[in-house]
């Protein structure tokens, strides 16, 4: 039986749990319009707005003290054609586009005193630092919209077993699943200025890896302190990208008569975009300790690779904590020291965070209202990125969110790239 049909067979499973025993079920979800604002186009873009609709539910059953089961299940559309118009039910999350239905989360968890398991497709975070975490390496995100990202959940089995102070964390990934990197077509792609006039760029699909990932965490909570050890031996979740020229096959003869005597005109040239993602190995560890004045958060991880295309370099991130009556901040740098380069063009949000100050702010403004504020600046002044965002509930159901993002920066930088996509959000949610 096809995995599809596995993830079908499960969620109809867990809606019709509650018949057979409702005091060990429970459900929620919500409906949620975006809308984002854009002053500016963008040379693959002239639109100047997006909306999407979101219907989230989840579902948990518990059938005893050990076991527990749940689901998610997500249907979107959206007026930009970055999701699917496809009446398919995505499971695996290789789609360029985000599926209009998708099994977001599936998995069985079972305990038996310091032991848990969790099998199925479920999300798995590591790391302690806030905004960029290196040693996150189960974590692959939907970057259609760069700096609106959100987690994808992978198919693995979990062991942790935690005894007084320590705990051990063991991931087996059966299926590599990639990160979702911005469209072709779409304002988050920023092509290179100095392209020959007439240069068509083809997106050549991906070339996944085959194999399974593993990784391992160990943490220790001390008397003042918390610190853990992680190790990683799997596949890069952000692609590189491997740049080719591209014939069609339909216009570039293939018979006896060549395309350029039949008296069609040939086609303007092209190159092929193809993702490809590298063999890579992480070791790292994080660690945090809580000082009177405020709490002290780090993390490192250094990462190698087989193949010969790719780099090889280290992250880390060190920050500070406070909480002050109802203002919460953190404030810090992440670094990168690159010891191998082979200047292999790529998309990779992590280091595109790195050298750069980060911060966040939120502070609770009563029981229904709250503001939030993120940023990162770059060491050396070439881009900067501000988000900022009030919230405010409407009863028991009902929560608006209005919000603007400032991108600027030069061209040549990571965040500056994307200066032409600072956009004002305004979101409604209905949760029930």
């Amino acid at each position: 039986m096809r995995p599809a049909s596995i993830a079908r067979l499960a969620a109809l499973a867990l809606l019709l749990a509650p018949m057979a025993a409702a005091q060990n079920f429970s459900q929620r979800g919500f409906l949620e319009i975006e809308s984002f604002g854009f002053p500016q186009t963008a040379p693959t873009d002239s639109s100047h707005g997006v909306a999407e609709a979101l219907l989230r539910y989840e579902a948990f059953y518990k059938p005893g003290s050990a076991w527990q089961f749940a689901g998610s299940f997500d249907a979107r559309t959206d007026t930009h054609r970055e999701d699917e118009r496809l009446l398919h039910l995505s499971w695996w999350d290789r789609e360029t586009q985000r599926p209009a239905f998708a099994v977001r989360r599936l998995s069985a968890t079972y305990n038996h005193g310091p032991v848990t398991v969790e099998v199925g497709k479920q999300f798995v975070r590591w790391g302690r630092a806030d905004i960029l975490n290196p040693t996150d390496r189960f974590a692959p995100r939907d970057f259609l919209n760069v700096v609106d990202n959100e987690f994808l959940a992978v198919p693995a089995a979990r062991l942790t077993v935690e005894q007084d102070s320590e705990t051990v964390d063991v991931v087996w990934q059966a299926r590599f699943t990639p990160a979702r990197i911005p469209l072709l077509d779409q304002r988050w792609v920023v092509l290179p200025e100095n392209l020959p006039p007439g240069l068509r760029i083809i997106d050549g699909g991906a070339r996944y890896p085959g194999g399974s990932e593993f990784g391992g965490r160990w943490n220790h909570n001390g008397a003042g302190y918390e610190f853990s050890l992680s190790f990683y031996d799997g596949f890069n979740y952000l692609p590189l990208i491997d740049v080719t020229p591209w014939h069609d096959p339909l216009t570039s003869g293939s018979g006896t008569t060549p395309p350029e005597s039949s008296g069609v005109p040939p086609p303007p040239p092209a190159v092929a975009l193809e993702r490809f993602y590298p063999q890579m190995r992480m070791c790292g560890g994080d660690a945090a300790v809580p000082l009177r004045a405020f709490t002290i958060k780090g993390e490192a991880a250094w990462f190698t690779s087989t193949n010969a295309a790719a780099d090889e370099y280290a992250i880390y991130v060190l920050q500070l904590e406070k909480q002050r009556g109802e203002w919460s901040f953190t404030g810090g740098y992440a670094g990168e020291v690159v010891t191998r380069s082979r200047s292999t063009p790529e998309f990779a949000y992590d280091r595109g965070l790195a050298r750069a100050f980060l911060g966040r702010a939120s502070y609770t403004i009563g029981p229904t209202r709250s503001v939030a504020f993120e940023t990162a600046v770059r060491q050396n002044g070439k881009g900067v990125w501000l988000k900022s965002e009030y919230s405010q509930s409407f009863g028991q159901h009902w929560r608006a969110t209005a919000g603007f993002t400032l991108i600027r920066g030069a061209r040549e930088d990571f965040l500056g790239q994307y200066r032409r996509n600072s956009h004002a959000l305004l979101a409604f949610r209905y949760s029930f």
